[in-house]
């Protein structure tokens, strides 16, 4: 008997370690399978023989099992394995510990006559009798199940106590039993102890000191992966008046590229490189040595991280030692959310109105779309009468500087080129241009994937008809993207980028003159269904403010649905407006991954004074700032970029 309730609490330990494992592991895999279902998969990325020749879209068999054999898959694999094996073995257990049936061994049903137990004995001694069948099993069959339950079913009192009490001996008492396997509980005394103190040591302190390890360094990141040391940084060498060219110096200062080993078999290699990117260090040619003295006395990481940069926007990686590779692409994995979160300090409102800085926010977005184009930034100096320079041509494929220099001629711009058919491209860049056609096809492929940015703004006051000083004033703006292939999202031509780069955009309602960002949200175009539920309560809640109709509110929210579909997001965003006076204001829709395609909306913005009573004068303007202005006001395409400083002498030149 106690062999068989150890048996029994056996198979129970188990079942319990089953249940404990699938409580987690189910949920976790559902998790799982449902994110990579609802993974992008209807994006397309740059079908250009330079992207493809990269190998960064290559789904090869080797590549799709590399991607697919990361830790977390395989321990998921091992896990469900081990659960299969369980529900394997608890059920070959179960089968050999079934409870003593005699009615269902007999093959016969509870209630039946003596004559017919009897009939069912004989017919079955004719087949597992010893004398009829000599196999034995079947004699071990015939003695254990077959002669048993005859007896039980043939005295009086066992039948009864069976059909009454599920067992041939009558009622049974309540037995418990402990979850754990048999071999456990053989061992008693010192052993017992010494078998118990380890199973507390693997199962509770082990896990405690991995949950410990585990927060330790976790601490030291924020939600965004990115080391608080390395916000601590930003923030401090952030200045209001940090210039493009200066970004640079801000972003290397990160502790994660501190923490990059420095090694001296690396010297060589990256005084090779210094070499080869010295112009774009922007140091003095007047004092050359002093210069180069002075760079080579920084901290030696942060020399390394900005040679590595410069080796990606100058196209020098090939040239770098097998050991600075790896260090290469440590570098780039983690540019984005260290460009964004230097992009967030930037917008930090640190003004007494609570605004944050406009110019080196654009210095952030300019590097970051050189990096992900590998266009030097000094080709965003403006020239010629390109406010960006000629970087927006330079992240075409095939595209160098004696290429833009022919297309230049022509006096075509960078959007004069976007603009054209697709035969005057074709022949521009063919006969001017002197590329192949198939060369041209390539390019045709990436402006078909470039996107064209509209923003839409209107401000409201709630419940007023204008706006006066101390207003909370609702912005509301679409922006919208369209491409020539009608895709809304799309993964951006980065052949030089060796990762997966996803395009983002971020809305600015800034101030020019004061060098203040007033709004500042991120737009991405790459989750459709979360940009549908948003748009939708924003204007179901905003009419409903206002007072409208259930079928207004019902219109209203399907508009907005349709144009999230079509392409649009709706930005929402509140601000109190300043001191009287009139403001002219921009909007500013920029891409972190894309150069050229940036806009710049005016705002003009004019505040009145604070009365107690009386009807408000409002006035908002998109375009030019007002009708007496319009012939001293320039248009822009593009945002005006801090390199303009130097755009007299380049026209001179």
């Amino acid at each position: 008997m106690a062999d068989t309730a150890s048996e029994e609490s056996s198979s129970l330990f188990f079942i319990f370690v089953l249940t404990i494992l699938a409580l987690p592991l189910v949920p976790f895999t559902i998790t799982k399978l449902c994110r990579a279902a609802n993974k992008k998969t209807k994006i397309m990325h740059c079908e250009c023989s330079v992207c493809t020749k990269s190998g960064k879209y290559h789904r090869s068999i080797i590549r799709r099992i590399s991607n697919f054999s990361t830790w977390s898959n395989l321990v998921l694999i091992l896990l469900w394995v081990n659960m299969g094996f369980l529900v394997y073995y608890i059920k070959h257990t179960n089968q050999e510990n079934q409870p003593f049936e005699p009615f269902g061994i007999l093959g016969l049903v509870p209630g039946v006559s003596d004559s017919e137990i009897k009939k069912a004995y004989r017919r079955l001694s004719i087949q597992y009798h010893p004398d009829k069948n000599p196999d034995p099993e079947a004699h071990k069959y015939f003695i254990e199940f077959i002669s048993k339950a005859y007896q039980a079913l043939t005295d009086p009192i066992s039948r009864e106590n069976f059909e009454k009490w599920g067992h041939p001996d009558g009622r049974q008492g309540l037995q418990m039993g402990i979850a754990l396997p048999q071999f456990l509980l053989k061992f008693d005394g010192a052993s017992g102890g010494l078998l118990l103190l380890g199973i507390v040591g693997v199962c509770i302190l082990l896990p405690l000191i991995i949950a410990v390890v585990y927060l330790s360094k976790s601490s030291k990141y924020t939600g965004n992966l990115v080391m608080h040391q390395t916000l601590s940084t930003y923030y401090y060498f952030m200045k209001p008046s940090l210039a493009p060219s200066k970004v640079m110096e801000v972003f290397i200062k990160a502790a994660e590229y501190m923490e990059i080993p420095v090694r001296r078999s690396d010297a060589d290699s990256l005084q090779k490189m210094f070499v080869a990117v010295r112009g774009e260090l922007n140091l003095d040619v007047k004092n050359i040595r002093t210069e180069q003295t002075k760079f080579w006395k920084q901290h030696p990481s942060l020399v390394k991280t900005e040679l590595l940069i410069q080796s990606q926007l100058t196209h020098q990686s090939s040239s770098l030692s097998p050991s600075l590779q790896s260090d290469f692409k440590r570098v780039l994995e983690l540019a984005p959310r260290l460009l964004e979160e230097l992009l967030k300090i930037s917008l930090i409102p640190r003004s007494p109105q609570g605004h944050g800085w406009l110019r080196p926010a654009i210095g952030v977005v300019e590097l970051s779309q050189c990096i992900f184009q590998g266009v030097p930034l000094s080709a965003r100096k403006p020239s010629g009468g390109f406010p960006t320079g000629i970087a927006p041509f330079l992240q075409l494929p095939y595209f160098n500087e004696t290429v833009v220099k022919k297309i230049l001629r022509k006096k075509v711009k960078f959007q004069d080129l976007l603009d054209m058919s697709v035969i005057e491209r074709t022949n521009l860049l063919t006969q001017i241009a002197e590329l192949s056609r198939e060369e041209a096809n390539d390019v045709e492929l990436v402006l078909d994937i470039f996107p064209s940015i509209t923003v839409e703004i209107t401000c409201e006051t709630e419940g007023e008809e204008g706006i006066q000083e101390g207003d909370i004033v609702t912005m509301y703006v679409w922006v919208t993207l369209k491409r020539k292939n009608k895709l809304i999202s799309a993964l951006p031509h980065s052949p030089y980028y060796p990762l997966h780069k996803e395009e983002n955009f971020w809305l600015l309602l800034a101030d020019p003159v004061s060098n203040d960002v007033w709004i500042s949200q991120k737009v991405s175009f790459m989750d459709e269904v979360a940009a549908i539920t948003s748009a939708s309560t924003v204007i179901h809640e905003t009419k409903e403010a206002l007072g409208g109709t259930p079928k207004e509110i019902k219109t209203a929210v399907k508009e907005a649905v349709e144009k999230v579909k079509n392409g649009s997001r709706l930005v929402m965003g509140k601000f109190q407006t300043p001191a009287e006076g009139n403001y002219n204001l921009c909007s500013y829709c920029l891409c972190d991954a894309w150069i050229g395609c940036d806009t710049k909306t005016n705002l003009k913005l004019k505040v009145l004074k604070r009365s107690r009573a009386g009807t408000r004068g409002y006035v908002t303007e998109d375009g030019p700032a007002a009708d007496e202005e319009k012939e001293d006001e320039e248009e822009y395409d593009d945002y005006e970029s801090e390199y303009s400083e130097d755009s007299d002498e380049d026209e001179e030149d």
